[in-house]
Parts: C-alpha cells; sequence; structure tokens
C-alpha cells in the first residue's frame, strides 16, 4: 500500500499537480491512501481560518484530480489516533534522532523562538506512516531521512515491545515535470512562496495563467533549447509543456520557433489541463454538504484501518 500527503501551506499549484497529484489518481491501488496533511502546516506561524479553507481547497483538488474519495482523508480527522501513537514513538526516539533531521537544521538555524513542533514532527509524520500501515512511501530527497525515521521507530518498536507495525520503504515517485518557479527559474514553483508572480496556481483563471506566462522569464536567445543548466527559463517552459501533453522537452522544443509561440502554447496547455480540475474543486467547494461527507467518510475510513495497530501498540507498551 502506497502512501502519500500534501500539506496545505498554500494554494495547490502547477508544480504539485504535475510532480505529483496527477501521478497519484493515474497509477494509485485500490488501497493506497492520500492525505492531507493540515497538522503539518502549524509547525510555523498561521492563520487558523485560513488554514481551514485552504484544507478543504486541497481535499477538493485531490478529489477533483481524479483521485477516489474513498482513498483521501484530511490529517487532523485523525488528531486523536495520531495523537495517541506519536507520543509513543516520541517515547521510543531518542532526542538525537529527531535533531538531527536536516529540514529541522536547516528551518532552525539557531532560532530560540523556534516551536517545538519543528523537532518533532517528523515524529508525527512516523505515526502518519506507520498507523495506516503503508508498506511504500513515495518521498523526494528531501523527507527520505524522515521516512528512515519511521523505518528506524518501526524496527525498534516491534522488537522492543512486539511486531506491530509495517516497517515501510522510501520510494521515489513516478517522474514528474521539475517545475519552476516561472518569474525566478533558479527555484522550485512553489505554493508558499510569498511572491506569486511566477506560480500558476490550480484554481488561478485561464486569463491570469496566460499573463503568467506570457511573462515568463527566458533568456537572450531567440529560439527555443532544452538546456536546463544553461538556459532554465524557457527549459522550465518546454518541461511544463511537454509534461502536459505526455511529450519530452527536446521534441517539444524542436515545434517552436520563437519564445512568444511557445509561450502561447504553454498558456494553452496549462489552461486545458487545468480546466476540469479547476471546475471540479469549485463545484465541490459550492457543495460544503457534499465535501463534508466525503471528509466524514475518508476519515472513517482511515480510522478503521489504523484502530488495531494503535490498540496493539497501546496494549503491548503497557498503556492499555
Amino acid at each position: 500500500m502506497r502512501f502519500s500527503g500534501i500539506t496545505p501551506s498554500g494554494h495547490a499549484q502547477l508544480g504539485n499537480y504535475l510532480g505529483a497529484i496527477s501521478h497519484w489518481a493515474a497509477a494509485g491501488g485500490a488501497r493506497d491512501l492520500y492525505f492531507v496533511s493540515d497538522l503539518h502546516a502549524m509547525t510555523t506561524s498561521h492563520n487558523p481560518a485560513g488554514l481551514r479553507a485552504r484544507t478543504s481547497e486541497m481535499l477538493a483538488v485531490l478529489i477533483a484530480s481524479g483521485i477516489a474519495p474513498e482513498r483521501v482523508f484530511v490529517q487532523s480527522d485523525l488528531a486523536r489516533e495520531l495523537g495517541a501513537l506519536t507520543w509513543l514513538l516520541e517515547c521510543t526516539c531518542s532526542f538525537g534522532e529527531a535533531a538531527r533531521m536536516i529540514q529541522f537544521k536547516e528551518k532552525a538555524g539557531g532560532q530560540s523562538g523556534v516551536r517545538l513542533s519543528l523537532l518533532t514532527y517528523p515524529v508525527l509524520m512516523a505515526a502518519d506512516i506507520l498507523l495506516l500501515g503503508a508498506d511504500e512511501v513515495p518521498v523526494g530527497e528531501d523527507q527520505r531521512q524522515h521516512v528512515e525515521l519511521a523505518r528506524a521507530l518501526a524496527k525498534r518498536f516491534n522488537s522492543t515491545y512486539g511486531e506491530v507495525f509495517t516497517v515501510p520503504e522510501a520510494v521515489l515517485p513516478p517522474t514528474g515535470a521539475r517545475v519552476r518557479d516561472l518569474a525566478d527559474p533558479a527555484r522550485k514553483m512553489s505554493k508558499s512562496g510569498r511572491d506569486a508572480a511566477g506560480v500558476v496556481f490550480v484554481l488561478d483563471e485561464p486569463d491570469l495563467i496566460r499573463r503568467k506566462v506570457r511573462r515568463a522569464v527566458t533568456d537572450a536567445e531567440s529560439v527555443p533549447a532544452y538546456d536546463p543548466e544553461r538556459r532554465p527559463g524557457v527549459s522550465n517552459l518546454l518541461e511544463i509543456l511537454a509534461a502536459c501533453t505526455g511529450t519530452s522537452p527536446r521534441d517539444v522544443a524542436e515545434a517552436y520557433g520563437s519564445y512568444g509561440a511557445l509561450k502561447e502554447a504553454v498558456a494553452d496547455a496549462v489552461i486545458e489541463t487545468l480546466r476540469p480540475v479547476r471546475e471540479g474543486t469549485l463545484a465541490l467547494l459550492a457543495d460544503p454538504a457534499e465535501l463534508d461527507r466525503i471528509r466524514k467518510a475518508g476519515a472513517a475510513r482511515a480510522a478503521e484501518r489504523g484502530e488495531h495497530r494503535l490498540s496493539s501498540a497501546l496494549r503491548l507498551i503497557g498503556a492499555g
């Protein structure tokens, strides 16, 4: 069973869709689970109402993208189960293991006011994985260390108290487009960046998408060519177009003799790729009762799948 999630730290954007969500929809198995990890968005200062709205929006995006409703849930709907399991795993984890997580080192940066949750959230991530019995966790290199922590904690708990948890494997996700910021191709397109000028969001209006693509940074050359190292801006546009049309960036480059023509083609392809997702998401958000029904059903199914692991872990550790 594969298991993966997306944090509503911002609005879903094109890179999220092309790089992950579309692959979840196309390749997911009947037992795979995907979740909106809203608890992970609380490690830094946030607006509660904004987080709640983005969580609903992200859930709607996953469903509108074609992921079966019975395979999705929202993390905080299992807050009681995850809270209990996180505590058991924190009682299994050493301070050194948590403190050596690369993301903690990078984000904390020696600041005195950093939240404790930034240190402990990899243990919550381990609880996410272990509660549901995931065999495989598709992650990029930046999250691989967290899956290794989940593996270590599962093995330690099993050997110390008794066999409860499946030991997960980190797997490389399906190859997706390396979507870069249109205004600054040196950085990834991000849903949580402060400058949205180069970010195409899933819910952007078609005219706005076209304007953003037309303003995309390229270079001083006149003919498109795929060269990510020396020509990152135009290469980014070619990767986006290739991902939307199911072709390769090099093949796409040969079809366009000017940047203007390429940008119009990219805009058309992105608009049509996102159109059904945008329309489906807006329809779900306009029907909060239906979205709430889907959310509650997903929470119930996920809780049921993890119930026996949590009860067994509590009993074996001496708490139940």
